[in-house]
């Protein structure tokens, strides 16, 4: 786990050169930062100005995305500049804390946070900061220069995530949740007196607006380490207010989340892209509900995909899961294909290997009827050639073809209207069965 011992090794063991001084790694970071493919030049900003926070740090542990999110700490009002710069460059300007003089510039998919100076310098504002590692400056001028008060670089050497004070994290609970994350993205152990704090403090993030909450939970959830990491948010208390009832029959969620990391995705033979989508879900889902997330202000959308994923754990429970999927009826199995047709590899990451790669062959084809069910024929088409007017009965019908199709006893266009047919003859509208005799 992040708290106690560092996780494998995320961070490249060369990134940071072990002899090299402060001048050399600033030169480093900068070579590795690609100023020249910025959509604003550093010479765009005021005298002053410096790059700060994770852009810095990734630059240091060189795993930099290809267009890093830029933080910057400007001694001057920040949204007047971020407009201006706006004006100037092209962009869209969005005001992320009016009090604090803080705004974000959006700019050829780049984007750049602009922050006023706290303090009488740049290093009373690197002393405000969450962690260490998160306090170090390249200043933005003619000369390459390492800023760091606090031995940041120390903590990047030794893995280990240490918080600038306690009233720091206080001063914005969100700082707890982070914490967690950034041990679970680097790979880092956290420090035995940060993880005091975070235990100590925890009902503090309950504070905190839910959608800057869930914002930290997305991130955590898709890191390397993220099983790991939301099992000590658990253990440490910080998801209580927003944590979801253990249903009857499911495993706790600690123990789901055991089953979560990628070794799984990797048993499983999950692509990339697709470990990327199923682990992140099944992560939120073992510890958030519907309930939770709404509070948290998630989108519908995501509710409900966490809400289906969690229904269909329950209702296969944790003992033979495939076997119990197998033994569905027509209308249930087609239901789950339904509910699950985006996010089927997130249920099968608990299953055994070999029935869970058998249905993933089925998923990963698009023309598979049962795993992509799709109507046999458009209401459109069933309306015009048979007469059937918009109604519920329509619904039905092209449910029960759907289902004829999912399981092989259907094919095509003609076949579709002789079923409609039957269909109807047997499911006569309202008024339209025979009277029935006294």
């Amino acid at each position: 786990m992040p708290g106690a011992a560092a996780a494998e090794a995320i961070v490249p063991p060369a990134a940071i050169p072990p002899e090299a001084t402060a001048p050399q790694l600033a030169q480093l970071a900068w070579r590795r930062l690609q100023p020249q493919a910025w959509p604003l030049p550093p010479e765009a900003f005021p005298a002053g100005a410096a790059l700060v926070g994770g852009a810095v740090r990734d630059a240091l542990l060189d795993r930099l995305p290809q267009q890093p999110d830029l933080d910057l700490v400007v001694p001057e009002d920040a949204i007047a500049l971020c407009r201006q710069l706006g004006r100037r460059h092209g962009g869209s300007v969005v005001v992320l804390d009016a009090e604090r003089s803080i705004a974000r510039l959006v700019i050829q998919g780049w984007s750049i946070d602009l922050a006023r100076q706290e303090g009488d310098s740049l290093e009373q504002d690197l002393r405000r900061r969450d962690y260490r590692l998160n306090a170090m400056a390249l200043p933005l001028g003619p000369e390459a220069q390492l800023l760091d008060p606090l031995e940041g670089l120390s903590d990047l050497r030794r893995g280990q995530l240490m918080a600038v004070a306690e009233a720091n994290l206080l001063d914005d609970p969100l700082r707890l949740l982070r914490g967690v994350r950034l041990a679970s993205e680097l790979g880092f152990a956290l420090e035995p007196q940060t993880q005091h704090w975070l235990k100590h403090h925890h009902a503090c993030l309950a504070a905190v607006a839910g959608e800057r909450v869930l914002a930290e939970l997305d991130k955590l959830a898709a890191s390397p380490g993220g099983a790991a990491g939301l099992r000590q948010c658990l253990a440490w208390g910080l998801l209580e207010p927003w944590r979801a009832p253990t249903a009857a029959g499911t495993p706790q969620a600690e123990a789901l989340l055991e089953g979560l990391g990628a070794a799984e995705a990797q048993r499983l033979g999950l692509s990339s892209a697709e470990a990327q989508q199923a682990l992140p879900l099944a992560r939120l889902a073992a510890v958030l509900d519907g309930a939770g997330l709404r509070r948290l202000r998630s989108s519908r959308r995501l509710q409900q995909r966490v809400e289906q994923l969690r229904r269909w754990r329950q209702r296969l429970g944790a003992e033979a899961p495939a076997q119990r999927a197998e033994r569905l009826s027509e209308v249930e199995r087609l239901r789950l294909q339904r509910d699950l047709e985006d996010d089927l590899p997130a249920l099968l990451l608990s299953w055994p290997t070999a029935a869970a790669t058998t249905w993933l062959e089925r998923w990963r084809n698009p023309d598979d009827p049962l795993f992509h069910p799709r109507a046999a024929i458009d209401g459109l088409t069933l309306q015009r050639e048979l007469g059937l007017p918009a109604s519920p009965r329509l619904g039905a019908l092209l449910q029960h073809l759907m289902q004829l199709r999912a399981f092989g006893r259907l094919n095509g266009r003609l076949e579709a209207l002789e079923a409609a047919q039957r269909w109807l003859a047997a499911h006569p509208a309202d008024g339209d069965a025979a009277p029935r005799r006294g």
